[in-house]
């Protein structure tokens, strides 16, 4: 990781950056800050790289031991941005312990041990840490127990790292996004259904993500939610 000691701008570290929303939130970032880029699809996040020059590091969020390792050889860290995540339609009838392990793996265990592992440079560069929530952390989802609870464990998660990291002045923020066009949604609504204009764009989630980054050093915002603009599921 030498380039990320050949000069002072902040690095941030993106979960899921080879996703639509990681991959926006890359492409901001890269403005002002060295990003590492996260992402399991090679080719995607070849693409992403190659468009912004961020770092890329091909790994699983539930990969604990090689996050350990790669953070272990940085030298800081101003912003860790999860943005990771995996999102099933499963009722409690029709959901196998698998289901249950591999979302909440993905959704709030990584994320978890991320952090963990990253804690020593975030609290020395009073960081700011970024949660990608969802509606589906604060409200049931008719027929979708497992996201919905992961999501509600991944928020409980930050409620309880902000008040616990405060004495570092370690910012940490869930931001909440209404259904927004990416794969994860395409993946769960009928091709003929699907108007991607209705839906929130993964930019305007980058730029959320902005203005938590850039908001001034006296203050941490703590929640946001960004909904549609015409609400499509009151989620």
């Amino acid at each position: 990781m030498s380039d990320h000691r050949s000069n002072d701008r902040p690095i941030a570290l993106v979960t899921g950056a080879s996703g639509g929303m990681g991959r926006e939130i890359v492409r901001d970032l890269t403005r002002t800050h060295r990003v590492i880029a996260v992402g399991r699809n090679a080719g995607r996040l070849d693409a992403v790289v190659a468009e912004t020059g961020a770092t890329a590091w091909q790994l699983d969020v539930t990969d604990h031991e090689a996050f350990s390792r790669r953070i272990a050889d940085l030298d800081r860290l101003d912003v860790l941005v999860h943005a990771a995540a995996i999102g099933e339609h499963l009722s409690v009838e029709s959901a196998d312990a698998s289901a249950w392990e591999r979302h909440l793996a993905s959704n709030a265990t990584g994320p978890a041990l991320i952090t963990r592992a990253a804690l020593p440079l975030l609290r020395a560069a009073a960081a700011t840490v970024v949660f990608i929530g969802s509606g589906a952390g604060t409200r049931p989802v008719a027929g979708s127990a497992v996201y919905t609870a992961s999501k509600h464990a991944l928020r409980g998660l930050a409620d309880v790292l902000r008040i616990d990291e405060e004495p570092h002045r370690v910012r940490v923020v869930t931001i909440a996004p209404g259904q927004t066009d990416t794969d994860m949604l395409r993946a769960g609504i009928p091709a003929d259904q699907y108007r991607p204009e209705r839906y929130i764009r993964p930019q305007s989630v980058a730029e959320t993500v902005r203005f938590v980054v850039d908001a001034p050093a006296d203050v941490q915002l703590t929640d946001i939610a960004v909904r549609p603009r015409q609400e499509i599921a009151r989620l």
